[in-house]
C-alpha cells in the first residue's frame, strides 16, 4: 500500500475511477462496489469494496478525503474543486466527456421525464468532465502539457488527437455543453 493514499475529491470522482478499472485477475469491469468511510493509518479516507462478477476476486480501493467534502449538487455534476485530478488523468477525462456527450440524443422531442432527465444528467456529466480536462493547463499555457498523460488510455487519447486540448478548443467545447444545458 502506498504512504498516501490517492485523494479522491468526491464521490462521484472516486466511482468513475473504480468503475473504470478492471478486474486484476480477469479484466472485467462490471463489479458494484459499495462505500464506506473508514481510517487508514490516521487519515479519514473512502473505501470501495466489491466481488468480480465474473471471476469472484474480491477487490478494494482506498482514498484519501478532501479537507473540505464538495457535497454533490443537486441539478449538476462536479468531480472535484479547483485543483486537477489525482485519480484520472485529461486523456481519460476528455474520453469520459465523449462518452457522455454521445448519450444525449440531437432532438429530445417525444421524450418522456425519464429521459429527459437523464439525457440532461449525461450533457451536464459531459460539461464538468471537459471542466476537468480544463484544471490541467497551467496559468498561462495555451495546452495541456504532455507530462499530465499519465495512463496508456489518457495517452492514446491524446495521441489520437492532440489538438484537442488546447485551451481555446476545451473552452469552446465547455461553452457550447454549458449553453445547451442553459436551454434545456
Amino acid at each position: 500500500m502506498p504512504d498516501v493514499l490517492p485523494l479522491a475529491r468526491t464521490n462521484a470522482e472516486a466511482r468513475l475511477f473504480v468503475s473504470l478499472q478492471p478486474c486484476p485477475t480477469c479484466g472485467d469491469k462490471r463489479t458494484k462496489f459499495t462505500s464506506s468511510v473508514v481510517t487508514v493509518n490516521g487519515v479519514l479516507a473512502s473505501r470501495y469494496s466489491g466481488v468480480c462478477p465474473a471471476c469472484g476476486e474480491q477487490r478494494q480501493y482506498e482514498f484519501r478525503l478532501p479537507d473540505e467534502v464538495l457535497p454533490p449538487p443537486a441539478t449538476t455534476v462536479r468531480f472535484g474543486a479547483d485543483n486537477p485530478s489525482e485519480l484520472l488523468d485529461p486523456g481519460v477525462w476528455l474520453w469520459y466527456s465523449d462518452v457522455a456527450i454521445r448519450q444525449v440524443p440531437a432532438d429530445t422531442t417525444g421524450l418522456d421525464d425519464r429521459a429527459l432527465h437523464s439525457a440532461r444528467h449525461a450533457l451536464a456529466t459531459a460539461l464538468a468532465s471537459i471542466e476537468e480536462v480544463l484544471k490541467f493547463i497551467p496559468a498561462e499555457a495555451d495546452r495541456v502539457p504532455v507530462s499530465a498523460f499519465t495512463s496508456a488510455e489518457g495517452r492514446a487519447t491524446y495521441n489520437r488527437e492532440p489538438g484537442r486540448f488546447t485551451h481555446a478548443r476545451l473552452e469552446a467545447v465547455r461553452d457550447h455543453y454549458a449553453t445547451l444545458l442553459a436551454d434545456w
